[in-house]
C-alpha cells in the first residue's frame, strides 16, 4: 500500500534538475523525462522511481516467465529494463559476441518513492514504511542546486568495427537479402572506451540537453548506468489498448529553416526511407495480432516525418486491442524484441544479425519503462544511450541502421555516424 499527496511545482525545469541530483546517490534509479515533447500518447512529463523495496534480476532463460509473476505478485509499480538478448528466451537463438558491460539480461524493481510529474502537479507515492519521509524529502529536493561541473577525463573512443569491416559486413548482408534469407535487417555496431571515468548524472544531463528527445531516461543499477536519449517508444498499453511507434526513416537537420524544411519533405517522399519504415510496420501488426482481439490491430500514422533535436525521422504509429485476461508480460514478449531494431522476417534476420555483427548488444536496442498496478505499461526502446559500468570501467554505445535491398553501404555508414553524434559531443 501507498501513501499518495500532491505537490505545485511552479518552476518545472528547476525541480526536474533538482529531483535527478537528489535521486543520483540511491542505489536504483529510474528517471523518465518526456522534455515536453509533443506527442499524443505521452503518459506523463517526468516520473522518478529510486530505493528497491524488492527486485528481480536474471538472464534470459524463463525470464519472461518469471517477470510475469513477479508482476502479478506485486500488483504494484515496477520500473526496470529487457535486455536484447531476452529473444534467447522467446526463440531457438543465442548470443555468443563479446560482451563488455555484463548487465544482467532482465532487471526490475518495486521502488519505495516515486515522484510524478504532469505539468505544474506533482504527485507523490511512497511505500507506507516510509511514508514519514514525504515531506523532509521534498524539502530536501528543493535545496538541491546543480553541482559544478567535474573535471572528467578525456574518453578515448574506440570503434568495435572498423569502416572497412563495415561495408563488408553490409555487403554480406545485402547477400543475404539478394537470396531472399531477409527483406530488411538492422545492422548495428559499438563504440567503447575502457577504462572510462565518468559523472553519469552529468554525461546524461549533457546527452539530454543536446537531444531533448520524448524517452529520455537515467537509469542506474548500483554501479550500472544506463545514460539514454531515446526518441521512440517500443511499446505501450492503457487500459485495452496497445500502442507501438516505430521509427526507420532518418535524415540530418539543417540550421537554416528553409534547407531543413527541404530535407524534411525529401524524408517523406524517399521510396527507400518509407519502404523500411513499412516493412517494419508490417512486422509490428503482425507481433500485435498474436494478443489482439479479432480485426483490432490498425495503422493510426503511417510514415508521419517528425523533427527532434539532431535528426528527422519517420515513425508511423500501430494500436491494437487486448482482452482484460491476457497478461501484460504476454503482450511484451510476443512482440519483443521490437522490431524496428530487429528486421523482417524477424527470426531469419536475428540469426544473420548475430552473426555479422562483433558486441552483444545487451542493454542496446532493448527496452526501459515500468508497469502500473493496473497492469499497464510504457517501455522506450534503447537507442541514442550511453551504458556504463563503473565498477569494470567500461563505457559503450552502439548505432545502427536498416539494411534493405536498396541499401548503399557508404551511406549507411554516414547515417550510423549522424546518430553517433549527440555522444560523441558529450564525451569528447
Amino acid at each position: 500500500m501507498r501513501t499518495t499527496t500532491h505537490k505545485n511545482i511552479p518552476d518545472v525545469q528547476r525541480f526536474k534538475m533538482q529531483l535527478l541530483n537528489w535521486a543520483a546517490s540511491f542505489r536504483e534509479v529510474t528517471f523518465l523525462d518526456s522534455n515536453a515533447y509533443p506527442q499524443r500518447y505521452s503518459s506523463c512529463d517526468c516520473l522518478l522511481a529510486i530505493d528497491a523495496f524488492t527486485s528481480l534480476q536474471t538472464d534470459f532463460a524463463n525470464a519472461f516467465e518469471d517477470l510475469k509473476q513477479y508482476q502479478q505478485n506485486t500488483k504494484d509499480w515496477l520500473f526496470g529494463y529487457l535486455a536484447y538478448d531476452l529473444k534467447n528466451d522467446t526463440e531457438a537463438l543465442f548470443s555468443r559476441n563479446f560482451d563488455g558491460l555484463g548487465f544482467p539480461e532482465l532487471y526490475f524493481f518495486q521502488p519505495k518513492k516515486i515522484y510524478k510529474l504532469q505539468g505544474n502537479e506533482l504527485e507523490i507515492s511512497y511505500l507506507r514504511m516510509c511514508d514519514d519521509e514525504i515531506e523532509s524529502d521534498f524539502w530536501a529536493i528543493t535545496q538541491m542546486v546543480q553541482p559544478e561541473p567535474e573535471a572528467s577525463k578525456p574518453v578515448a573512443i574506440e570503434q568495435r568495427i572498423s569502416r572497412e569491416s563495415y561495408l563488408s559486413k553490409v555487403g554480406q548482408m545485402l547477400q543475404h537479402i539478394h537470396r531472399g534469407d531477409i527483406y530488411e535487417a538492422n545492422f548495428c555496431m559499438e563504440f567503447f572506451a575502457e577504462n572510462a571515468e565518468i559523472s553519469p548524472v552529468e554525461t546524461y544531463q549533457k546527452l539530454n540537453a543536446i537531444s531533448q528527445p520524448p524517452f529520455a531516461v537515467y537509469f542506474r543499477n548500483h554501479k550500472q548506468f544506463l545514460l539514454s536519449a531515446s526518441p521512440e517508444r517500443y511499446l505501450r498499453k492503457q487500459s485495452d489498448t496497445v500502442i507501438s511507434q516505430p521509427i526507420k526513416g532518418t535524415a540530418k537537420r539543417s540550421q537554416d529553416p528553409n534547407e531543413d524544411q527541404a530535407i524534411k519533405n525529401q524524408l517523406l517522399a524517399s521510396e527507400k526511407e518509407r519502404s523500411e519504415n513499412i516493412m517494419i510496420v508490417d512486422l509490428v501488426r503482425n507481433d500485435l495480432s498474436r494478443t489482439a482481439t479479432k480485426g483490432s490491430v490498425k495503422v493510426e500514422e503511417l510514415c508521419g516525418a517528425y523533427s527532434f533535436r539532431q535528426v528527422h525521422h519517420l515513425v508511423s504509429t500501430v494500436v491494437s486491442k487486448v482482452e482484460p485476461q491476457i497478461a501484460a508480460t504476454e503482450i511484451i514478449k510476443d512482440s519483443f524484441p521490437m522490431g524496428s531494431m530487429t528486421g523482417a522476417p524477424k527470426i531469419s534476420a536475428m540469426e544473420i544479425i548475430e552473426k555479422l555483427e562483433e558486441t552483444k548488444r545487451g542493454l542496446y536496442s532493448g527496452a526501459v519503462g515500468y508497469f502500473t498496478p493496473e497492469g499497464d505499461f510504457d517501455f522506450n526502446v534503447v537507442i541514442r544511450s550511453i551504458l556504463y559500468n563503473e565498477e569494470k570501467k567500461y563505457l559503450s554505445f552502439s548505432v545502427g541502421s536498416a539494411i534493405t535491398a536498396e541499401a548503399i553501404p557508404e551511406k549507411e555508414y554516414e547515417e550510423c555516424l549522424l546518430k553517433a553524434k549527440a555522444m560523441f559531443e558529450v564525451l569528447q
